[in-house]
């Protein structure tokens, strides 16, 4: 744990290092507060509440959270440091844990500073409190789903950009198992089952029950056993691409 900590902190100050993190905070905070109160339609709803903040989480996520990721181990790859990196007296998973933790602690920051939007709703009228930090938490838990897929898919390629888009494209199809008209489609061709097993794998049915304030064990399942096993591919990528 010593050396996951040490790892984390160095990546996590590696990011606010660089223009990256304000670049990023900035836009995520931009993006959130526009997408609320204006694509939203906040006022014209004339309710105190934060549906309209959470419900675009996961398409902002779709682009923003890949654009961190891509950057985990592509970046390494490219500029050989990952050789470096792996003849320190560290573990493959602790190298991949480190890493990442820094990255989702850095979404979480950007998550914290939307913190005014939520002192606004309280300010305009009485909220559901309850309600928010489960959304929070959600979106959270959410975003390292998306930052796991993200890692294991920067450690197969050198180039930035291709890990960027693969996965976002990947992340893409996980947030559209869930939509209706996926699920349309899907009825037409497929048994019931593997429709529903289409559906429980959608990051928008498990967040939509956190967002309605419903923490249930399937969904922070759902969202853990994402990450562990993202995290599980990219240690083994990573021990190939040592092995070859």
């Amino acid at each position: 744990m010593r050396n996951v900590i040490i790892i984390a902190k160095r990546e996590l100050g590696a990011y606010f290092g660089t223009p990256l993190a304000y670049v990023f905070a900035v836009i995520f905070v931009a993006l959130t507060g526009a997408f609320t109160f204006y694509f939203g339609s906040f006022f014209e709803n004339g309710t105190a509440n934060l549906a309209a903040f959470f419900l675009y989480h996961p398409w902002l996520y779709l682009i923003l959270v890949p654009a961190i990721a891509m950057r985990l181990w592509a970046e390494e790859r490219k500029s050989g440091t990952i050789e470096l990196l792996m003849t320190l007296p560290v573990t493959t998973t602790e190298a991949i844990v480190g890493k990442f933790l820094a990255a989702w602690l850095f979404i979480g920051v950007a998550l914290i500073l939307t913190f005014p939007i939520w002192i606004t709703v309280n300010y305009l009228g009485d909220p559901d409190n309850g309600v928010i930090v489960a959304s929070y938490l959600g979106s959270f838990l959410m975003a390292g789903a998306f930052l796991a897929i993200g890692s294991a898919i920067s450690a197969l390629s050198k180039n930035q950009v291709i890990a960027f888009i693969v996965s976002a494209a990947i992340c893409f199809l996980f947030v559209m198992s869930g939509v209706e008209i996926v699920q349309n489609v899907a009825k037409v061709v497929l048994p019931d089952f593997l429709v529903q097993a289409i559906s429980s794998l959608s990051f928008l049915t498990h967040f939509d029950k956190v967002a309605r304030g419903v923490i249930d064990l399937p969904s922070l399942f759902f969202y853990l056993s994402m990450i562990a096993f993202f995290l599980f591919a990219n240690v083994v990528i990573i021990e190939q691409k040592k092995a070859a």
